[in-house]
């Protein structure tokens, strides 16, 4: 059994009372299945043989019609409960699943294609209700009820019943010999998909850069070719698919007809007599039928298989360590300072981020982080929003390390704007809610005025309640880093962090967020990576960093002076 299909085996634990329910159901309702067969041979005999009138054999035909009632009760009970067994373990495994991501943090997130996580998230998922609500219950009565039929078989014609026993290994075994290939290219077919997905993704979301360089149709063109080829590949799996249908279908027939003709022989001969070869000639298809559905929902085992291989490589990813946070003091919501004390960080072997970075941010003072890209600026800021922890060395904040603080009361004490914020799907006064849910319209109109956000917000069809679309549809960059300053003034939190948002503005633009960021900047302390040289104008410390470490330290005219390596950026940064 391959790990991911013993892993699918044992999420089955947390249904074994539904499964078992549903199998007893359809048990049930094999049961009542062989009482029919036996009542509609035995009415049958009365008239066709025995020559008797119609209204002897209606006690018989009337018994009938409980048991179709009955069957159908139960048929339809079944599949319910198989239904929202798989429905039950789908949420379940979706809610795990959006744990696990949440848990391996931005930085994990950052290096997979979105497009492949969301269609392992919703597509995966889906795909495993076929497994839970068809392949696992018909698979345990494809077992059970055969063996119930042939011990009704036996005992009215062993022939027919050392034929059944004799033919029925051959369905599962031609079902493995042709599934086991479906099964391969089926888990080729959801990497595929997988890739698909990511390609697409990425390309609907840079639909603008494509347009604007003119690579829009080239792009058309890939991503057609990579459809097609998942359409043949789809080809090939619904090929196997039906060539095994075709098979177990012609196995079960050819058994049927072999059973069938024994039987009619036997009573042409006269050795045997016409009830008990009605009964079982009845049976025979019915003993073949759960082997024949089982072989239809083999397909739904495959594709689950192939599902849960991306899935499976999730829930397997070794989860970031996080050290006990007991008995820690609560920090003060005055400005808080921050020191970096030979801090390594490295996000793969061999290449590392920061080395023995060590500076101090003091408490309401904004310092800034310069230096050339790859130097470690972002990754300062990452490790403060704790999307990762030191490998070396330790943060204190107030003297307390910040890996013993609790994380969520640590956040609710930072407030983060990124180089691109992110406008979701919503109303521009939900979006800055974002930072303080509940806060009323005053208090945002109050954040938006000191963004310096209010005048566009009010020149919007709706003003504040302006429907926005996803990534910020509809406003500019400009318009959409005010949004994100507002939402840092609403927070009011003691500490700002600050990835260059003064980066791809406009002159004018970049001169009000400036002037916001500064209004920001009162009485908090504020850390910003900057990527401009000319946003350091507001900087009170700035922090030189060259391949993770701090080269230099100090204020903006005594590094000037020092003629190290802040003042080589300076001279670059004004020939540029």
């Amino acid at each position: 059994m391959n790990p991911v299909e013993a892993w699918l085996k044992a999420q089955r634990s947390r249904l074994r009372g539904q499964l078992n329910l549903a199998l007893v159901l359809g048990m049930a309702n094999g049961s009542l299945l062989i009482l029919q067969a036996w009542l509609l041979a035995r009415a049958i005999d009365l008239v066709a043989i025995k020559h008797q009138a119609l209204p002897a054999a209606l006690p018989w035909l009337w018994a009938l019609l409980p048991i179709f009632l009955l069957r159908f009760l139960l048929v339809r009970a079944a599949e319910r409960v198989a239904f929202d067994a798989g429905a039950q373990i789908q949420g379940k495994l979706r809610a795990e699943l959006y744990g696990r991501l949440q848990m391996l943090g931005p930085l994990w997130l950052a290096s997979r294609a979105s497009g492949d996580l969301a269609n392992r998230v919703a597509a995966g998922i889906e795909a495993l209700q076929g497994y839970y609500a068809r392949w696992l219950p018909n698979r345990a009565l494809s077992a059970l009820l055969p063996i119930a039929i042939l011990v009704a078989v036996f005992p009215a014609d062993w022939v027919s019943g050392l034929v059944l026993v004799l033919t029925a290994p051959l369905i599962p075994l031609f079902m493995i010999l042709v599934g086991k290939g479906a099964e391969d290219l089926n888990q080729r077919q959801w990497r595929q998909l997988a890739r698909m997905s990511a390609r697409f993704l990425d390309s609907l979301q840079g639909i603008a850069t494509l347009k604007l360089f003119g690579a829009s149709r080239r792009e058309a063109r890939v991503v057609e070719e990579i459809s097609q080829a998942y359409r043949r590949s789809t080809m090939k799996v619904l090929r196997v698919a039906f060539l095994s249908s075709v098979i177990l279908e012609f196995l079960s027939t050819v058994s049927i007809a072999v059973v069938a003709v024994l039987i009619g022989f036997r009573l042409l001969w006269g050795d045997m007599a016409f009830l008990p070869g009605f009964f079982v000639l009845l049976l025979a298809p019915e003993y073949y039928l759960p082997l024949r559905s089982l072989g239809g929902h083999y397909h739904a085992r495959m594709e689950a298989i192939g599902a849960a291989e991306g899935m499976l490589e999730i829930f397997e990813m070794p989860m970031p360590q996080r050290a006990a946070r007991a008995d820690t003091l609560p920090l003060p919501q005055a400005p808080l300072g921050v020191e970096f004390r030979g801090v390594g960080f490295a996000y793969e072997a061999g290449r590392p981020a920061l080395q023995d970075a060590s500076f101090r941010a003091e408490p309401g003072r904004i310092t800034a982080l310069v230096g050339a890209s790859g130097a470690g600026k972002s990754t300062v800021l990452q490790l403060l929003l704790a999307f990762a922890q030191p490998q070396a060395g330790s943060i204190r904040v107030n003297g307390q390390d910040l890996s013993a603080l609790d994380e969520s009361a640590w956040l609710a004490r930072v407030a983060w704007v990124p180089q691109r914020p992110h406008v979701f799907a919503m109303s521009v006064l939900d979006n800055i809610c974002l930072a303080r849910p509940g806060a009323s319209p005053e208090e945002v109109e109050a954040a938006a005025r000191a963004a310096r956000a209010h005048d566009f917000i009010a020149a919007l069809p709706q003003g504040y309640h302006t429907l926005v679309g996803e990534r910020g549809a509809g406003l500019s960059g400009g318009q959409m880093q005010r949004l994100a300053l507002a939402r840092a003034f609403l927070k009011d939190a003691p500490l700002v962090l600050l990835d260059e948002a003064t980066a791809h503005l406009d002159g004018q633009t970049q001169a009000a967020v400036m002037e916001a960021i500064g209004q920001l900047a009162r009485g908090r302390t504020l850390i910003m990576a900057a990527h401009r040289l000319g946003t350091l104008a507001l900087a009170d410390r700035v922090v030189v960093l060259e391949q993770g470490r701090v080269v230099e330290a100090g204020a903006r005219a005594e590094l000037l002076a020092r003629g190290g390596a802040y003042a080589q950026l300076a001279r670059a940064g004004a020939g540029a």
